[in-house]
């Protein structure tokens, strides 16, 4: 990677994501999407961003909030160069049926916009069942298949039994495994589904657009001019990447869990779901500390995101970068401090 002295480096907040067949970069005042399109030519969207609420910058709190607004906005986005890139071209007017012309007539843009808020509500309720309730579940599913044997029931130890009477224990307690447990399953789930989508044709390429837009930040906040030629030489990897924010959710989780004392799933998964806020918080600040230091503390804690990186970030080729830059340039701060991380 290409490196610049300390007084030139620059850790901006400018970030993005990876889209179909383009970028959408986000910084301080102003938003952009580029895409790819079918001729060959790029197109650039830009849009003013609304300035910040209390709520996006009081710490923790602002985690989940930032979280759920940039989900909905990247996924606008990713709508959009579907539309662009020529993806949704397969659905011409003479394929559709009545009903679906009817509704395209009668809704448009508002049908549209409620399949957009459904498809996201059932993202964010199959994310939680994957990393909130399986994980729970299949614990106490294990519980339930250990041996059981006899105890004598002593005065005293066990009351309101009557003294002689037997009661049926587990003759393996793991109880006390259930956290490490659930972590380990967060992760292997984490980073299986990561592997899975990398190797679908689609995936990757997007995968690869995510490089571009990683190379593109890193080639900036070292200060080189943007050209494809600058940008091909940096890093594909980043420590303020989604992907380092979302194991980071799941290692801060598995610690914050931790302290649960509840033995009842159901109890464990509803305060669970009570303390998301908080450890998407704890994570947010995290990252962000990762993003603009640079010690043997925050390397440490960036390095699993880095790891999980390699499954969702791949190297770009020069077409990706020129979509990179084109989405970035709009977006970057006259003033280049205005844009600090």
């Amino acid at each position: 990677m290409g490196s610049k002295n300390k007084d030139t480096t620059k850790k901006t907040s400018i970030g993005g994501q990876a889209l179909i067949e383009g970028i959408m970069m986000k910084g301080v005042s102003k938003g952009a999407m580029a895409v790819r399109l079918p001729d060959g030519s790029i197109d650039v969207e830009d849009w003013d961003i609304k300035p910040k609420k209390w709520y996006n910058k009081c710490p923790v709190i602002r985690g989940s909030i930032n979280f759920v607004q940039q989900l909905r906005e990247g996924y606008s986005c990713l709508m959009k160069s579907a539309d662009k890139s020529g993806m949704m071209d397969d659905d011409s007017e003479e394929e559709q049926s009545k009903f679906e012309k009817w509704l395209d007539d009668k809704f448009g843009d508002k049908l549209t916009g409620a399949i957009m808020a459904i498809a996201m509500v059932i993202g964010i309720a199959l994310a939680v069942f994957l990393f909130l309730l399986l994980p729970s579940y299949i614990f106490t599913g294990i519980e339930s298949l250990l041996p059981t044997e006899p105890m004598n029931a002593l005065s005293g130890l066990l009351p309101g039994l009557p003294e002689g009477s037997y009661v049926m224990v587990k003759s393996v307690d793991i109880s006390g495994w259930r956290t490490v447990f659930e972590g380990v399953m967060k992760i292997v789930i984490f980073v299986a589904y990561m592997w899975v989508t990398s190797l679908t044709k689609d995936m990757h390429r997007m995968y690869r657009y995510h490089g571009a837009e990683h190379k593109t930040i890193a080639c900036y906040e070292a200060g080189d001019e943007l050209t494809v030629e600058n940008v091909r030489k940096y890093t594909r990897f980043h420590p303020r990447c989604g992907t380092s924010f979302l194991i980071l959710v799941v290692i801060v989780s598995v610690f914050l869990y931790s302290v649960l004392p509840w033995s009842s799933t159901g109890l464990r998964v509803v305060f669970k779901l009570l303390l998301l806020p908080v450890v998407m918080g704890i994570s947010y600040e995290l990252l962000k500390w990762c993003g603009r230091s640079d010690n043997i503390a925050t390397r440490i804690i960036r390095q699993p995101g880095i790891w999980v990186q390699h499954l969702t970030v791949f190297e770009p080729d020069d077409s990706m970068i020129e979509v990179a830059i084109a989405a970035v340039t709009p977006v970057l701060p006259e003033k280049p401090e205005d844009g600090k991380w």
